[in-house]
């Protein structure tokens, strides 16, 4: 159930909450390494002058809020440097952050993110399909966000799901350049006159992707500028606990009613492609342990060449000792060679690769 409260005591962590108060304040109250990922979306610092118009001088709804506001730039570094420490205080050894700006903020942002002790992965340029257009015409068509991702450290582990990416993509590799529409139509939140209820919410698409991407099901998601929740809602959507953290009551009170009507996908939904690599090792040895197996068998290639298999796990044939692999590499005279698919046996007068033994060891684990 999705509650609102404030936060008070560091001894558990609040998960699927939206809590009241000021970012900083509340990330420092919270467990020290206990969160898997961290979306941010701070103040972009506009530095707006005045009110922005059309060429037909109607009123453009830009963002002119009063938490976009800093005196002067060491202000918001200041405020960028103290958040950014507190995030990284919350992150576990393994956790990562995404900070999304513009080109009035992302540039500071990512210097405080490598002068904190953050090691930057990726900078993701969003490009948006349907941008808003320059006005004034003066200058270019703002019509992309850069995101950073990034490490808790240099060296450390992080979660990145690249065949789900991949999958995503149409099996071609996920690149760093996302062309996606803002937020708009039906998706756009309206607060009771009908207006924007937030002026920057997030199209649910990049969460989506953001979050299948370096999260995975169960993982605990913390946007310390929660807005209208859109972390939340895609987190939750895709199986996984998410703290929001708001200091506004009115979009507060749209997250908590938005979230209310979320309903989490099942979980054989959730499952996403993984990578060969990420599958548990069964070594070929086992297969002769189980039985599976047995010293004396033969092996065949595709090429009719056979190789007996030994006590030891490894192989013998046309004079070369070693693994499935290296056998299968001396007698193809190559460099390397992936002895599970290469190698088959016979059984009821049949072919067949030795890779479905192994993947009968696996389903089991």
């Amino acid at each position: 159930m999705t509650t609102m409260t404030r936060a008070k005591s560091a001894a558990a962590l609040p998960i699927n909450q939206i809590l009241d108060g000021d970012c900083i304040q509340v990330m420092n109250s919270l467990p020290e390494a206990s969160v898997d990922l961290i979306f941010a979306d701070p103040p972009y610092n506009l530095q707006l002058k005045g009110e922005l118009h059309r060429p037909d001088n109607s009123r453009v709804d830009a963002v002119d809020d009063h938490w976009d506001q800093f005196s002067n730039f060491a202000a918001y570094d200041a405020f960028t440097q103290d958040w950014l420490r507190a995030a990284r205080r919350l992150l576990k050894p393994d956790g990562a952050i995404w900070v999304i700006g513009s080109y009035h903020n992302i540039f500071r942002v990512g210097a405080a993110l490598q002068d904190a002790g953050f090691w930057i992965l990726n900078d993701v340029i969003w490009r948006k399909a349907n941008p808003m257009p320059n006005f004034r015409g003066k200058r270019f068509t703002n019509a992309h966000e850069t995101m950073i991702w990034a490490s808790k450290s240099e060296g450390a582990k992080y979660t990145f799901n690249y065949e789900a990416l991949k999958s995503l993509n149409e099996g071609i590799q996920m690149r760093s350049d996302w062309v996606l529409p803002i937020c708009n139509g039906g998706e756009r939140l309206k607060d009771a006159n009908g207006d924007k209820a937030h002026p920057t919410q997030k199209p649910q698409s990049l969460l989506h992707r953001v979050i299948v991407g370096s999260t995975n099901p169960g993982d605990v998601v913390l946007d310390p500028f929660f807005g209208t929740g859109t972390t939340g809602a895609v987190a939750k959507m895709l199986g996984r606990d998410w703290i929001g953290i708001e200091r506004e009551a009115a979009y507060r009170e749209v997250a908590l009613k938005r979230l209310g009507d979320v309903r989490a996908f099942d979980k054989g939904a959730l499952e996403v492609s993984t990578s060969k690599r990420a599958e548990p090792r069964v070594p070929f040895g086992q297969l002769v342990e189980r039985g599976m197996l047995r010293p004396g068998e033969m092996l065949i290639n595709g090429r009719g060449q056979m190789a007996k298999v030994r006590a030891d796990g490894t192989l013998v044939g046309d004079g070369v000792t070693g693994s499935i692999h290296q056998v299968g590499a001396k007698l193809e005279g190559a460099p390397s060679c992936n002895g599970w698919t290469y190698w088959h046996f016979r059984r009821d007068g049949k072919t067949v690769p030795i890779d479905v033994l192994r993947q009968q060891i696996r389903s089991e684990m």
